[in-house]
């Protein structure tokens, strides 16, 4: 029996002892007195019974009721209800308070229910003070203690006739049954009646299980208040130990909200602080550090309001605010659903019935009390379904005296398949579920309802998952149980008590409560005590049983673990390599081994290989010979390799014992055991792991112990088999509760014996462990401590590898073994320290856990020492022997092809190229083979990083994998640690990241030396950065191949700058005197015109500054003529042939100016002396004077002053560029406002200068030389004095909707660009100016054409010169009248930026390591957070802008930056989209040399060619407009010449620095290098090209590869492609990979060894079928599978060569067939064209490619492979036009040497010994008297000599093996030499004659 009530307290109001107008409690009187013995009382209730203070209120509020809970420091709760009423107060207290009173009135009291009286008081100065009963009990009967301080109130307030002292008297002596009503006799005992002898009475209902909560009504009114969503983050938060903060106006609904969330939690027990209602006293309390639960008044709402840790619930509002910084876990899936779904069926059954068409009858809802019941019945199944099998994982360490249970809490997550579930994980390393383990874990106790449902309802739980109806069913069925526990007699349930009547609290009381007889009360208490001694003590009587453990547990979810599921087939796979090991069968072993090592990565296939090795070693066959002994420890670690640190599956655990059992010997005496081989995985340094296998030993010795049949019990040996069998099913709990049930019986010496022999059991397993431990932890070679390091308890292998990186070791070891003693060099003692320390903190933890006595625990750490010193020398003898076994045969290197010139820096050093996040090399989702990990070397080359090797899986086959890329290109290099693929030992490695999107993470094998990996790093990184650009393979491949020759002076660099400038100026104009004939569309010269200058140039005079003597000509101008050719590429007259096809000026002195001409071609720059990266001649308006330019230029940023580069032929506008403005010039002319002080007279004279400059611009323009007489000068001084007269001149555009289309167009896309608004508001700029243009909604739909506005566009044109700015420069310029041109601000990004962009986007493509989730749209979000293509948007928007402009009639000028990165890209995308030409091979060539060589965009410190722009990184801006080009190609395929493949091999080769084309910063420091003449000039015949445009055109005579065949360009085509993010591609130059060759852009080495032809098949049979498999990633699949044309004119080259014709170049045929095709499509007699791309088509289908077109006879389809001139002119002259337009651009060539060539034809040659014949084309030179040979007739490239003088005789010959069938034997004839004898067979006889007589003739000349 337990005591009802503890203490009764009377609580009134005091003044507050310093004065302050608040009160405070005084307790009047207590009950007993003195404080009981096992009860103290508590302190503090005075704060409790007034939460929000204790005041004084000016009107008598009804009685109140609540009860607090106050927690003790056993954790111990009290209830403490308190019954509040209000009394007048006295004067003498008046006094004290009444000058407050008027606050006060403000406030309302705790309640909130001051102002609900009707009545108003009877004095109106009268005041009432609050004054509170209080009785504290251990038990929480809520309504009985309301029930009676009702009755004890009422009495008073009555005036009944009843002694209150005897009430309360029999209030404190009165007891309840403890629990358990059903285990009493009688329902009396049960359901204990009391009366307090005022004629009331009362049932008190003791529920039937103390451990059950009792919750009334509580949780299902927090359901009401808050909403299931609500509640169940509440839930969640309080599990995962989170703040969690109720806030009401009613205390009473605190504290039930409190109890409800307690009760949900159960059987999990809150262990943190639980204050339902905290009064205002004690607010600091919130912010405390630990978890709590509680309650406080909404009055304090605003005291909490800077928590920033505290799930606050409003009970009120019915929210849950939850702060940012708190993430509360939710349930594992599909649980919160069930969940939800359960609860929403619960609280409103209407919702499954609100759809239907004839709902039934409405249905009664439960009570409230019953819904609270099912509520909490839906939380129990949770709490089964969550906790289902935890039985299995209790590992019981001690059963006597007492019992000790740990939970192996990752073996119970592995199971359940909830590894990764952050909810369950945080609940089970919370305090609550060790409360749960400690109490519930006991095997032998009184069991309850939720034990029940664990063990036996799992079953039955899972099968209802689907069905409803089923689950409401056991929920309530559960309810049933629940609500029967807190109400066991239901029938008994009746009150009686007396209740004070309706607004008994108005009435005038004749008293305050009277003050109480203190003796009277205390001798009703005395009785009791006595009479109770008298009985016998009351214990608690409890039935203990085995507590049910339930069925074995599965997984929440049967989680697929995708390709790794294992089938019996895989796990057969497994069994079967194991047996092939043991049998020694090693061949059929190697096969199967990757198949094994890839189901390893399953669950099962792991535990399968634990299983059978294990009964192997059962079967002794643990000792191995070396190569069994490989394959196990391989296995072994690729088992290890996934398991985490808390080894979930237990893997770890079952290979444990196998690594200390399978061993070889090394020699005599010496045997290796496995455990050395396997001991780099992280999960041998967690402390948890090795806890839980210990525990789990323990727990089977100690089974064992118990198990052991007795001495004395001697049977016939089928009873003890029938025994042994029950005592084996026998878990180790039911045993312990065995145990613990006989425990009382045993006799006191037999109790010790059973603990005694507990202890040793445990002791000794520890001495086991600690050997365990340190066979793992300690390295093989110790003096190696890496692997310390490795396991140093970090986790992650990542973060490993960054500890490597540093020299220290104590740093990364001390954290897990010992935090005050790191190690810091790394000596044997150390390795041995650190293992000590970690082992002795093992044993410390698990010993004083179990229970092991200190004597042996001192023990223990004396051995410790001795142990792992003893083990460290037998390792040495381990270590020593180990190194003298053979090593094991690695694959011979393939050594990688290199280009001529590309020499080997290192040789290769053997690695493993490991998968990166790209999967397709991994045979990914993509399919196709596991390419990678690859085991081969790394080579280190002049020019190249190559990696070659062959796929560790030997599955795959011998493909040969080859990644490389150039050391130029090289932009990130980390180190790394990895483990290799083969032996899974942790190794260094390396990661290099390439602009060329590729990435060779690589991991050294263990043959290669750190010091070797150093070295390699070493000399990448010079090779990388060489102190000088001339240390590029660039310049270092000539003087390899050319070693012959001298090298010249390194002053002689090349001709003197001054010689230099003088001939720039007269090669430049030789060309420019040369006349074309104007055609519509650009028709180059053919080369052989292009030789010689026309006869106009000779007469041509130049006058030029100074004279020009001969002796300063260049080199080249002595050319003989066959090769002036080549000066025509010469960079500066690329640049002059441009500006004269533009018809951009002539050049020409100041004096004799042609004022016919708008611009001229001015010499000022050509000492580079105005502007460094400019070029040395530019173009400018014909009215500026050279001088004038000097001062023009200082207005600029680098000096980069505006000049001509690009003029459109039909509106005659012309596109400038600049750098940006310094802060004087133009923006200097807008900003100033007042008059010039003297001072800025020089820099004023700038900018009056730069006026003119671009008053001359504006004035160069047909349509503005009218307008252009006004004098700008003086409007301009007006300006500067401030006459602001609105004029519709200057205006600062701001660009909102697109271009009104111009009349002059044609039909572009409607609403692509339809108007620029002007905004001729003085107010300055709108903000959105730029950022419209920066994307936001230039392309928005175009305003109707009606009148805006402004005034100022109501005049006829456009402004004649627009202003392309940077934003940021020109804020706050004002627009300034009398000017004609118009800013145009605008936001760019920034070099940086593109540089930060670039780095995620490479990251993107080229991930270091897989994704966590590698689906797409990974791959698409770090694209999108790269920014590429929005820069791209803003790239090709802008562009199109100036285009628009240009097209309509107005100049424009780029001036952003410093001129030479956006810039630059902005002017050659308008060039490409507005003029056809350089959408041409050539004509692009020429647009890359004039924009971006020329004018000096600076590729070296851009693509950190040296030391100097190591710092700034690779900053692709170059590739950027590649990439804008590739945009633009795809949305226009017919339009470019050029194929994508071309702008990939620029993109590649930019940076490779194979070239010296894209090397330096500008044509001044090409000059100073003596670069651009020497490359131009002399011609040399068998050097590899050094120029990338030499290298192009050779390839391209040798290959279509650059050429698009789907090219027909429409003659005046101004390309406007769509630039909004949606229309742009990711380019694949970003992701493709070629593994079989390495990257396609060395084309020498791309091109694979030939495949024999069918017919020369060894195998014979032309039958064979030419299938070949192509794999994605690894073939390049353009050239294993090429596009037909190409395929046909390789098939019609080899059917030449076949007939012994020398093959014709593939450009002529195509131009051939091309023109046959047009002829015959046109006389076809219907009405349209059978060809299909005519340009009738509109522009933007064109730009779709081919389609259908109907004809009348059905529908044709025909490639037309270029289109008509137009619909309109179809006559054969333009056609022809068009026709050689595309020709000349590769046939009109001469061959070299063409003048020695005496005699040539084809011949078939034998080759050398063993050789096959060839079809070659041989030369008969008399004059170097030598015969030599090429492959084709057109190439340059001589493959061979014969020298004549060697020749001894020439004879008929005889056909041999392999000769051609065809020819007649007459027609063989050999050549003699004193070296060899050649073979050859002419076509036919007469031929072969014809040769004979020749070289006869030729022997006879000399």
């Amino acid at each position: 029996m337990a005591r009802l009530a503890d203490y009764f307290v009377l609580v009134a109001f005091g003044p507050h002892p310093r004065g302050s107008g608040e009160g405070q409690g005084q307790i009047l009187q207590r009950f007993p007195e003195k404080d009981w013995e096992d009860n103290p009382f508590p302190q503090g209730i005075e704060l409790f019974c007034q939460p929000s203070g204790w005041q004084l209120c000016p009107e008598r509020n009804p009685p109140t009721f609540f009860v607090a809970v106050l927690t003790d420091i056993n954790s111990e709760r009290h209830y403490c209800a308190c019954l509040t009423f209000w009394e007048p107060v006295d004067p003498t207290q008046e006094v004290v308070c009444t000058e407050d009173a008027t606050e006060r009135e403000e406030d309302a009291d705790e309640g909130g229910q001051a102002w609900l009286s009707p009545t108003a008081p009877a004095n109106p100065g009268q005041l009432f003070a609050p004054k509170t009963l209080v009785l504290v009990s251990r038990l929480d009967h809520a309504e009985v203690f309301r029930n009676s301080l009702g009755l004890i109130y009422a009495i008073h307030v009555e005036g009944l006739n009843v002694c209150l002292e005897n009430v309360i008297g029999n209030l404190l002596t009165c007891t309840v049954p403890l629990a358990g009503g059903s285990q009493l006799d009688s329902v009396e005992e049960g359901a204990r009646t009391i009366s307090l002898g005022a004629g009331d009475r009362q049932v008190i209902q003791t529920p039937l299980v103390d451990s059950l909560p009792v919750s009334r009504c509580s949780v299902a009114l927090l359901f009401r208040q808050l909403g299931i969503t609500n509640v169940l983050s509440l839930f969640c938060a309080a599990l995962t130990e989170h703040k969690v903060l109720f806030l009401s106006r009613s205390y009473q609904r605190l504290a039930d909200a409190c109890r409800g969330l307690l009760a949900l939690l159960f059987p999990l027990r809150y262990s943190f602080t639980y204050v339902p209602i905290l009064p205002a006293q004690l607010l600091e309390v919130l912010s405390t550090p630990t978890p709590f639960i509680i309650g406080v008044n909404a009055a304090f709402q605003a005291e909490t309001q800077e928590l920033l840790d505290v799930i606050v619930a409003d009970l009120d509002g019915g929210t849950v605010t939850v702060p940012e910084c708190v993430h509360i876990p939710s349930l594992p899936e599909p649980l919160q659903s069930q969940t939800h779904n359960v609860l929403s069926m619960v609280l409103d059954p209407e919702l499954e019935l609100a759809d239907l068409a004839f709902p039934p009858p409405t249905t009664t809802a439960s009570s409230l009390k019953m819904q609270d019941k099912e509520l909490r019945a839906v939380f129990l199944r949770l709490f089964a379904q969550l906790l289902q099998g935890y039985r299995w994982c209790l590992h019981i360490v001690r059963i006597h005296p007492e019992p000790v249970i740990r939970f192996h809490k990752a073996a119970f997550l592995g199971q359940r398949g909830l590894v990764e579930d952050d909810f369950l994980m945080k609940v089970l390393e919370g305090m609550a579920f060790a409360g749960f383990v400690s109490e519930r874990g006991v095997p032998y106790r009184p069991t309850d309802l939720f034990d029940e449902l664990v063990a036996h309802e799992v079953a039955r739980m899972r099968a209802d998952e689907n069905h409803p109806q089923r689950v409401l069913r056991h929920v309530q069925e559960l309810a049933e149980q629940l609500y029967k526990n807190e109400n066991p007699y239901p029938a008994v349930a009746m009150h009686k008590v007396q209740r004070p009547g309706e607004a008994s609290h108005l009435r005038r009381t004749p008293r305050p409560f009277p003050r109480l007889d203190e003796g009277t009360i205390q001798w009703i208490v005395d009785q009791a005590a006595a009479k109770m001694q008298g009985a016998p003590p009351a214990v608690k009587a409890e039935r203990k049983t085995t507590v049910p453990s339930g069925p074995p547990m599965t997984a929440i979810l049967e989680r697929c673990s995708g390709p790794h599921i294992n089938s019996a087939r895989r796990l057969e796979v497994v069994r079967n390599c194991i047996s092939y090991v043991f049998e020694g069968k090693m061949l059929e072993a190697k096969k199967l081994l990757p198949a094994v090592l890839r189901a390893l990565k399953g669950r099962a296939a792991r535990r399968c290989l634990a299983q059978e090795l294990h009964l192997h070693v059962q079967q002794n066959r643990a000792v191995l010979d070396h190569q069994q002994f490989d394959f196990v420890v391989r296995m072994m670690n690729c088992c290890l390799q996934d398991c985490t640190s808390l080894d979930e599956h237990g893997i770890a655990a079952a290979l444990l014992p196998l690594v200390t059992a399978f061993c070889r010997k090394l020699s005599p005496g010496v045997t290796q055991f496995a455990y050395s081989c396997v001991q780099e995985h992280v999960v041998w340094s967690t402390p948890q792991f090795w806890e839980a296998m210990f525990y789990g030993d323990v727990q089977t010795h100690i089974r064992a112990l118990y198990l052991e049949p007795s001495d004395d019990q001697v049977s016939p040996s089928q009873e003890v088999g029938e025994a042994q069998s029950q005592d084996d099913e026998r878990s180790a709990l039911d045993v312990a509760s065995e145990q613990r049930r006989l425990w009382p019986t045993l006799s006191r010496e037999k109790q010790q014996e059973l603990v005694q022999k507990e202890e040793s059991t445990v002791f000794s397993q520890a001495i086991h462990y600690a050997n365990r431990m340190s066979y793992l932890l300690l390295p093989l070679d110790s003096s190696k401590s890496r692997l310390l390091r490795e396991r140093a308890g970090l986790g992650d292998l990542e973060s490993a590898s960054n500890s490597l990186v540093t020299n220290s070791m104590a740093g990364s070891v001390a954290e897990s073994y010992d935090t005050e003693s790191g190690f810091e060099d790394a000596e044997t003692c150390d390795v041995a320290g650190a293992v000590v320390r970690f082992i002795n903190r093992f044993v410390d933890k698990v010993c004083t856990e179990s229970g092991v006595t200190s004597d042996h625990l001192k023990g223990l750490h004396v051995m410790v020492p001795d142990i792992v010193q003893m083990h460290i020398e037998t390792l040495e003898a381990v270590h020593r022997e180990s190194k003298r076994l053979p090593p094991i045969q690695k694959p011979k290197l393939l050594r990688p092809r290199l280009l001529p010139g590309e020499e080997c820096v290192l040789d290769g050093l053997r690695v493993y190229l490991l998968p990166d996040g790209r999967e397709e090399g991994v045979g990914g989702s993509g399919g196709g083979p596991a390419l990678l990990p690859a085991e081969g070397a790394v080579f280190l080359t002049t020019y190249r990083v190559i990696f070659t090797g062959m796929p560790t899986d030997p599955l795959v086959g011998e493909q040969v994998v080859v990644r490389s890329f150039p050391v130029a290109t090289l932009t990130k290099e980390k180190r790394i640690s990895v483990q290799t693929p083969v032996d899974q030992l942790l190794q260094d490695g390396l990661q290099l990241r390439s602009c060329t999107f590729q990435l060779l993470k690589m991991a050294f094998d263990e043959e290669v030396g750190s010091d070797s990996a150093e070295l390699f790093r070493k000399q990448l990184h010079k090779l990388r950065y060489p102190p000088d650009i001339r240390g590029t393979f660039a310049f270092t491949l000539g003087t390899a191949l050319t070693s012959g020759r001298p090298a010249r002076a390194a002053k002689d660099k090349g001709p003197s700058l001054r010689a230099l400038s003088r001939n720039l100026v007269k090669n430049a104009k030789k060309t420019i005197g040369r006349q074309y004939v104007t055609r519509k569309k650009y028709n180059p010269p053919g080369w052989e015109h292009r030789g010689q200058p026309s006869p106009e140039d000779q007469e041509d005079e130049i006058s030029v500054s100074e004279e020009l003597e001969p002796s300063t000509l260049t080199p080249s101008s002595a050319l003989k003529p066959s090769d002036r050719m080549t000066m025509s590429s010469l960079v500066e007259r690329a640049c002059c042939r441009d500006y004269q096809r533009l018809g951009l000026g002539t050049l020409s002195s100041s004096l004799s100016r042609a004022k016919s001409e708008p611009f001229r071609i001015s010499p000022v720059n050509r000492m580079y002396a105005i502007c460094r990266s400019y070029p040395g001649l530019l173009i400018v308006p014909q009215s500026i004077q050279d001088n004038a330019l000097q001062r023009v230029s200082r207005c600029y940023r680098q000096n980069r002053f505006p000049v001509v580069c690009w003029r459109s032929g039909r509106s005659k506008a012309v596109l400038l560029r600049s750098g940006g403005l310094h802060g004087k010039g133009v923006v200097g002319l807008f900003k100033a406002q007042n008059a010039p002080s003297p001072g800025q007279a020089q820099a004023d004279s700038s900018s009056l200068e730069q006026e003119k400059y671009l008053q001359a611009v504006v004035s160069s323009m047909p349509r503005c030389a009218d307008s252009s007489g006004r004098n700008t000068l003086s409007g301009f001084s007006s300006a500067h004095m401030g006459s602001h007269v609105p004029s519709p001149r200057a205006r600062v555009t701001t660009l909102s909707n697109p271009m009104a289309a111009s009349a002059s167009r044609r039909t572009a896309p409607q609403g692509k660009w339809s108007s620029v608004r002007a905004s001729g508001r003085s107010s300055g700029l709108g903000a959105d100016v730029g950022s419209r243009l920066a994307g936001r909604d230039l392309l928005s739909t175009p305003q109707t054409n009606g009148a805006p506005p402004d005034p100022g566009f109501l005049r006829p044109q456009r402004a004649a010169l627009y202003i392309i700015g940077d934003k940021a420069q020109l804020k706050g310029v004002r627009p300034d009248p009398l000017q004609q041109w118009e800013l145009v601000p605008i936001e760019v990004f920034e070099a940086r930026q593109v540089k930060a962009s670039f780095k995620k986007l490479l990251k993107a493509c080229v991930p270091g390591c897989p994704t966590v989730e590698s689906s797409p749209a990974s791959f698409l979000r770090s694209l999108e957070e790269s920014e590429w293509l929005i820069q791209i948007h803003k790239l090709l928007q802008i562009s199109v802008l100036v285009v628009e402009l240009l097209d309509s009639g107005s100049s424009v000028l780029v001036s952003l930056e410093d001129g030479w990165d956006i810039t630059t890209q902005v002017v050659s995308l308008v060039q490409l989209l507005s003029d056809p030409f350089y959408r041409t091979l050539e004509g692009f060539r020429l647009l890359v040399e004039k924009e971006w060589l020329s004018f000096g965009h600076r590729f070296s410190h851009r693509g950190a060619h040296t030391p100097a722009g190591q710092s700034s990184g690779f900053t692709p801006v170059f590739l950027q407009f590649l990439d804008c080009v590739h945009q633009v190609h795809l949305q226009f395929p017919m339009e470019f010449e050029f194929s994508q493949f071309y702008l990939k091999f620029l993109g590649y080769h930019h940076a490779s620095r194979r070239f010296r084309t894209f090397l330096l910063d500008s044509d001044y420091e090409r000059i100073e290098l003596g670069l651009l003449y020497e490359e131009k000039g002399e011609r040399k015949g068998q050097l590899a090209c050094r120029s990338l445009w030499e290298y192009a055109d050779r390839l391209s005579k040798k290959t279509p590869v650059f050429y698009n065949y789907t090219y027909a360009p429409e003659d005046t085509e101004v390309l406007r492609p769509y630039s909004n993010v949606s229309n742009l591609k990711v380019w694949d130059y970003y992701t493709e990979e070629t593994l079989a060759e390495g990257p396609p852009y060395d084309w020498e080495l791309a091109q694979g060894p030939p495949e024999p032809p069918e017919e020369e098949r060894p195998d014979g049979g032309a039958l064979q079928s030419r299938r070949r498999v192509v794999w994605p990633c690894y073939d390049s699949r353009p050239r294993v599978q090429p596009d037909a044309i190409s395929r046909l004119l390789e098939e019609l080259q080899r059917l030449e060569t076949e007939l012994g014709r020398p093959p014709e170049r593939w450009k002529d045929t195509w131009d051939r067939v091309k023109a046959v095709q047009r002829l015959e499509g046109r006389p076809d007699g219907r009405g349209t064209p059978s060809s299909l791309l005519v340009s009738t088509v509109p522009h933007h289908r064109r730009s779709l490619g081919v389609y259908l077109q109907e004809g009348p006879v059905g529908s044709t389809l025909s490639l037309s492979l270029d289109s008509d001139q137009s619909s309109g002119s179809t006559t054969s002259s333009s056609r022809q036009a068009a026709r050689r337009s595309t020709s000349t651009l590769y046939s009109q060539f001469q061959t070299a040497e063409s003048e020695n060539r005496s005699y040539e034809g084809t011949l078939y040659k034998k080759g050398a010994f063993m050789k096959p014949w060839k079809a070659r084309w041989f030369v008969l030179d008399k004059t170097k008297h030598q015969l030599r040979y090429y492959d084709h007739r057109v190439d340059t490239e001589c493959k061979g000599v014969i020298d004549l003088a060697e020749v001894e005789a020439v004879a008929p010959g005889t056909p041999t093996m392999g000769a051609p069938k065809t020819v007649d034997e007459k027609a063989f004839f050999d050549v003699k030499t004193t070296r060899r004898v050649y073979n050859f067979c002419a076509q036919d006889v007469p031929s072969a004659q014809q040769w004979v007589d020749r070289i006869q003739s030729c022997l006879s000349d000399a």
